[in-house]
């Protein structure tokens, strides 16, 4: 089969790779008729998660039809169409126990595309499927639901949750990149006052008022002020951090009110400073988070019933066989006014040749 695999900072290439196959009875393995392109995924490409070896198939978000699975695979069966998790769960560690599937200590956590390979290929094995693949029902499409794999779930736990969000609250989502993007229109669910959305690019501004934030702003020129303006010089109730990057990291800081919350959310692949010296006395709460995905069948329900704007994020759409091309559009994204990237689908649905005749299975 072929797989996007991961050669070191700034390589890698779709190519031939071994087929997967079920290794532990808790395993599945999934045709993929869906997958996408997260900024995590640039970060790894650039050298900032090193723990990633090299020749790993790239990807954690997948939408596919199981083909075979492991004895001890009970909730789903070949032929079933499922929503792949960026996060495995073991079930059984004290922190899959406590919902913090992202912690996994039995095999699992973020895994995918980061410890074995991914989704990025044409097929996938999936650890302990039973709890880290969802069954879609047939009215939701493959592009919409991949969006729930990674994005919409991580935005909702890691800033929404995490920053609890409330009715009446200010709330500044600092990047409106694909995850700003999701954070505002889950922040919405809990009726705040007002969301500012700050970005460098006017076409993620745009589609972030397109969401539903109540005001934009361009990094370059004071948000800050504005949020102080619009809050009589209090400050946001919430400031959610969607970017990665210590400039964007420290102006969330500098703009939350005494008593507020900083939600990061961005992958940070450099040291920022954390200025104690004058958060200490304002009470600010500052919480970090690897995405668990518990929320992801509630956000699958939501989408179904047409709740979520899942589709307006998606941009660009390709053929599973132009992943290369995908990511150039996808990581200049200032340039192509890419948001999300989605290879294969309803749109680019590609005939396979069905696994048992490929290898024995």
């Amino acid at each position: 089969m072929k797989g996007f695999v991961f050669h070191g900072p700034g390589q890698a290439s779709w190519q031939d790779v071994p087929d997967p196959a079920v290794k532990d009875p808790t395993d599945a393995v999934v045709r993929v008729g869906a997958v996408t392109i997260c900024g995590t995924d640039l970060h790894i490409l650039r050298g900032d998660v090193p723990e990633v070896p090299l020749g790993t198939v790239l990807g954690h978000e997948a939408v596919g039809e199981i083909v075979e699975v492991g004895s001890d695979v009970l909730t789903v069966r070949p032929g079933d169409r499922v929503l792949i998790s960026c996060i495995t769960s073991c079930g059984r560690c004290r922190f899959c126990r406590g919902g913090s599937y992202g912690q996994c200590r039995g095999g699992g956590g973020w895994i995918l595309g980061h410890l074995i390979d991914g989704t990025q290929a044409e097929y996938v094995r999936v650890p302990h499927a039973d709890l880290s693949v969802h069954p879609l029902p047939a009215a939701v499409r493959s592009e919409d639901a991949v969006l729930l794999a990674d994005i919409f779930p991580t935005a909702y736990e890691v800033g929404v949750l995490n920053g609890h969000v409330r009715p009446g609250d200010t709330v500044a989502i600092v990047g409106a990149g694909p995850i700003g993007l999701a954070a505002v229109a889950t922040a919405r669910l809990f009726s705040p006052e007002r969301i500012i959305s700050i970005d460098l690019v006017a076409a993620r501004l745009e589609a972030a008022r397109r969401l539903g934030a109540d005001a934009v702003a361009d990094v370059r020129e004071a948000p800050g002020q504005l949020v102080a303006d619009l809050t009589d010089g209090l400050g946001a109730d919430v400031v959610m951090e969607a970017v990665g990057v210590p400039d964007s990291f420290e102006l969330c800081t500098r703009m939350v009110r005494p008593g507020g919350h900083v939600a990061n959310i961005g992958v940070h692949g450099k040291p920022v400073t954390l200025h104690l010296e004058d958060l200490w006395i304002r009470n600010v709460t500052i919480t970090t988070g690897l995405v668990d995905t518990r929320s992801t069948p509630t956000l699958l329900r939501m989408t179904a019933a047409g709740r979520l704007p899942t589709g307006q994020l998606v941009t660009h759409t390709f053929p599973l066989k132009q992943m290369e091309e995908a990511y150039d559009v996808f990581s200049q994204a200032a340039e192509t006014g890419a948001l999300k990237v989605v290879l294969g689908g309803e749109r680019h649905a590609e005939v396979a040749v069905p696994r048992t005749d490929r290898e024995g299975g």
